[in-house]
């Protein structure tokens, strides 16, 4: 059996940059949208969102930031890789920018809302929040997302087990310890939480697709195999005729940019 993964291995030193190097293109094509509900309490009491300027960090290929700029605010996307960036569709109110969470490259108070979707477990947790506070207004905001996969469901427990194998219980599938910064923070406060209900709904190929777009994931050889077999039974054994619907609760966590530190 292969040893499992060292879960005292902190997520931001192993490669986050470009361990998404060679699925973007699944990225684009099969990872989860965020529900409207989750967009509009992350902008609520902001005011009017075509006067708001949104940093959105480790942007991806832009599932985010799309949502955002639908929603009228203007976004600039830091995403540190380049395969990424190139497979994001383009949007008027979205520019897209080489960066890290660390180093974002943005002026001093010069947005209004800093977002994380699906990312900030990548980021090194105390320059980030320093560099987010440098970056937001006094009073900004940051919102930090997750798609956290609702294992209450039977079919989403299934795929969720099957991942746990195939990963070797990778450290990224147990994600809160990233919060812990936050709370403990001197930059930020009043940290608070909403939570929604989503669903996607995915033929047999964006199953698969859905898999390979995580980057703990095989790629190939004999345990890519053997996922790619357990997802095409599991789809069998549990589709209907619009397919397979993974479940999930998207947390939406808030906090406030401290005006002076």
């Amino acid at each position: 059996m292969p040893p499992t993964n060292n879960e005292s291995t902190p997520l931001y030193k192993m490669n986050p940059c470009d361990r998404f190097t060679d699925r973007a293109t699944d990225y684009a094509k099969s990872r989860p949208s965020y529900p409207l509900e989750a967009i509009a309490t992350i902008l609520e009491g902001l005011g009017d969102p075509a006067q708001l300027i949104a940093a959105d960090i480790g942007a991806g290929t832009g599932i985010s930031s799309r949502l955002l700029a639908a929603a009228g605010v203007r976004v600039i996307a830091i995403e540190p890789n380049e395969g990424m960036r190139e497979a994001a569709t383009p949007h008027p109110l979205i520019n897209f920018q080489a960066g890290t969470a660390e180093q974002t490259h943005l002026p001093d108070s010069s947005v209004d809302l800093v977002t994380c979707f699906q990312a900030f477990h990548w980021f090194d947790p105390t320059p980030t929040l320093e560099e987010f506070h440098r970056i937001l207004k006094p009073g900004g905001r940051l919102a930090l997302v997750w798609n956290n996969r609702d294992r209450r469901d039977e079919f989403t427990a299934a795929y969720s087990q099957l991942v746990r194998v195939a990963s070797n219980s990778h450290p990224a599938e147990s994600r809160t310890l990233s919060l812990d910064a936050t709370l403990l923070s001197p930059y930020f406060s009043h940290l608070r939480q909403s939570d929604f209900p989503y669903r996607q709904e995915l033929d047999l190929s964006g199953l698969i697709g859905r898999a390979d777009s995580t980057s703990y994931l095989p790629r190939t050889g004999v345990a890519r195999d053997r996922l790619i077999s357990n997802l095409q039974e599991l789809y069998q054994t549990r589709a209907d005729r619009s397919g397979v619907c993974l479940v999930y609760s998207t947390s939406v966590y808030l906090a406030d940019n401290q005006k002076s530190v």
